[in-house]
């Protein structure tokens, strides 16, 4: 039947009776019964006819989206090229040139294409809007990709001004806004208010932004509804309520796009290593780029089970988990880049778990567990989760076998003054608030003699950063930025620093245990949320409570102690980091792997009780609501003693407009009993509302 109407259409056309929309319908369906090549031919013998057909160049792009599909690229390049040598004004061909041009390694060259598009967009019409908006979109992707990111942000407001309701635009927006340290992050426009840009932040970005674990919660369960809608959902599986098989190993599945070199990798390697086979059988479905270095290597021969589904759908992905009738399927992704929150949410395994890769909820119906300890999520910290919380004795595994250079790099090789004191922070520039920033200049004024060191986060924010430390009388000199090296090297020359001062809200977590590794003492201030506290987890973990802070004032009274008539104090920090490598619990793998292996089993009796949790998303839209009407540029949250009366406050006076059903969190039976009982307004007040 294809060959028939390959045919038929070979002789309207050399009959000269066959229209485009004819040709195009014929290659389409030659297409879908598998006939791609079919379909290439009648592209060329209908140009070869039409070469001078005013609608020539649409047949060309065309033929490109088939010569793609069809695995021919440098064709699919040769026919975009075409198209737009007939037609320079068609956005299509701009948009999908510089994709193709990226594919091949040639990303300058893509971002040009696009921008060749964007200068030749004509008319304000409904379509060319949105050419305009994906032409931005693609270059303000490779802009953020390469580290470009006011470029970035320039391409994206406009975005923003065209279409203000795009949320993946609006996530990236704010991203590129934390990592040059553009403070304030939110202002108003004439286009877009503060509130609906908060509205839309990624919930990755919300953890660096404010202390505020409600407002994380509200907002990532919001995302999840975005990207992940129910109707768009089917499960993968009906075994949510099968009974796990006895007499078995555990299933176990972890999904991940960073078991390389990355941060969750180098944590992760040699728990992979440490599983115990007799218990856990492992599966890892690796969703991340290709990788081929030496923590992917470890993790790969560690894992029985290696699946790479970065390729597949989440219907694909999902259908392939459950067929490996996975008992308990780990998110070691979350509400990161990569992540596969679709996947999860088709339910292809019967207990799911939230651990270690996002520092915070994922607010869905669909993860049951979180992994924690009881200093990251303490008893009375639960109702900022949506999970049940099940603990560790610390929730960061480590890697005993981490790489360090063998070298013993100078102070005057790294930049630094011989004779001063170094204060450190190794943590990525989205992290570096305004309020960290400012208690970190506030404690170098306190100690003259001494030098912050900070990664170089490139020439824009590094000029931002001491253009506002000399704005407020910090010499711009004793900020010195460290080069990026590898991360072995980057480790040996951690012991240059006397002391490392963690941001807030969104603390060390990796950098931290890499320098607790090499020896080097880190002073955090503890907070609400999840990002806030893992450094203080890691500090009770190795022994050095008293480096934890409850309040700003705190956190800068002990760094310029520390730096000055305490500095004795250090050496026996240092003294205990080496002593107790051994010994302490933030680094014995072993533990922490057999505790772990334990909370597999309860959960799985649980599971097998039929008492597995049901994920709290009550009233949610009510605590969005009040987190986001918070100027947090203009005030740290997390230094609010009334955290708690701020949200029960908005809560009541949302009651006593249009009542709100109670939730286990702060707006119990008894909230509610109370907001009744309060005096009515005063009639004029009514009247006058």
């Amino acid at each position: 039947m294809s060959q028939n109407v390959f045919l038929a259409a070979i002789q309207k056309i050399t009959a000269g009776q066959a229209s485009l929309q004819e040709i195009i319908a014929a290659a389409q369906q030659l297409a879908a019964n598998s006939q791609g090549d079919y379909a290439r031919q009648l592209y060329q013998v209908w140009l070869s006819f039409n070469a001078e057909h005013a609608l020539g160049f649409i047949a060309h792009f065309n033929h490109s989206t088939l010569l793609s599909q069809l695995g021919d690229e440098k064709a699919a390049e040769a026919a975009l090229r075409a198209a737009l040598a007939q037609n320079p004004d068609f956005a299509p061909a701009h948009i999908n040139l510089g994709s193709l041009l990226e594919r091949q390694g040639s990303s300058k060259e893509a971002v040009e294409q696009w921008k060749a598009g964007l200068e030749r967009l004509g008319a304000v019409t409904g379509d060319a809007a949105e050419y305009k908006i994906t032409l931005l979109k693609q270059v303000s992707r490779i802009f953020t990709d390469h580290h470009q990111h006011e470029s970035a942000e320039t391409a994206l407001s406009q975005c923003l001004d065209l279409n203000g309701e795009q949320r993946d635009v609006a996530e990236q927006y704010a991203a590129v806004l934390l990592a040059q340290c553009k403070w304030p992050i939110l202002s108003e426009t004439a286009r877009r208010s503060k509130t609906a840009l908060l509205s839309r932040f990624h919930p990755l970005s919300l953890c660096a932004y404010a202390d505020d674990p409600l407002l994380q919660l509200a907002a990532a369960s919001a995302y999840v509804k975005a990207t992940a809608p129910f109707e768009k959902i089917n499960p993968a599986s009906d075994r949510r309520h099968a009974p796990i098989g006895n007499g078995r190993r555990l299933r176990v599945g972890y999904v991940s796009s960073d078991l390389r070199a990355h941060a969750v990798g180098y944590l992760m390697a040699q728990l992979f290593e440490t599983h115990d086979r007799a218990a856990i059988e492992v599966f890892v479905y690796y969703c991340g780029i290709p990788a081929n270095d030496g923590i992917s290597e470890r993790v790969r021969a560690a894992s029985e089970h290696w699946t790479d589904i970065r390729a597949l759908t989440d219907d694909d992905a999902a259908v392939r988990i459950a067929a490996d009738e996975i008992d308990i399927l780990v998110d070691v992704n979350g509400h990161t880049r990569e992540a596969r929150i679709g996947l999860f949410a088709r339910r292809p395994a019967p207990i799911q778990v939230n651990w270690l890769g996002y520092p915070g909820t994922m607010g869905s119906a669909f993860h049951h567990y979180i992994i924690a300890d009881e200093w990251v999520i303490p008893p009375t910290h639960e109702i900022y989760y949506s999970e049940r919380v099940v603990r560790l004795p610390c929730y960061q595994p480590n890697d005993r076998n981490r790489v360090v250079a063998d070298t013993n790099p100078t102070r005057a090789e790294a930049g630094l003054p011989d004779g001063a004191f170094v204060f450190c922070c190794f943590n990525a520039a989205h992290k570096i608030t305004r309020y960290s920033f400012e208690r970190w200049l506030d404690i170098l004024r306190q100690a003259p003699d001494s030098v912050l060191w900070l990664l170089d986060y490139g020439p824009e924010t590094g000029k931002r950063l001491t253009a506002y430390a000399a704005e407020r009388g910090i010499d711009a000199s004793r900020i010195v930025f460290a080069a990026k090296l590898a991360n072995a090297h980057h480790l040996a020359r951690y012991p240059l620093a006397d002391l490392f001062l963690d941001t807030a809200p969104y603390g060390a977590h990796t950098t931290a245990s890499d320098a607790l590794w090499m020896g080097v003492p880190v002073l955090t201030m503890t907070g609400r949320c999840f990002a806030a506290r893992v450094c203080g987890s890691l500090l009770r973990a190795v022994g050095l409570s008293e480096l934890i802070c409850d309040t700003p004032a705190a956190f800068v009274a002990q760094a310029v102690a520390l730096a000055g008539a305490e500095r004795g104090r250090l050496n026996f920090f240092r003294e205990a980091l080496r002593g107790g490598r051994n010994t302490c619990t933030l680094f014995d793998i072993e533990l922490l792997t057999r505790r772990l292996e334990g909370l597999y089993a309860e959960m799985a009796r649980d599971h097998s009780a039929g008492a597995l949790p049901q994920p709290n998303l009550r009233n949610l839209e009510n605590y969005a609501e009040i987190g986001l009407s918070f100027d947090h540029d203009a005030h740290e949250i997390g230094a609010l003693a009334d955290y708690h009366s701020h949200y029960r406050d908005g809560l009541a006076a949302r009651h006593r407009y249009a009542p709100l059903s109670e939730d286990a969190r702060l707006w119990p039976r008894e909230a509610i009993d109370a907001a009744e009982a309060l005096p009515a307004l005063p009639a004029a007040i009514e009247r006058a509302a």
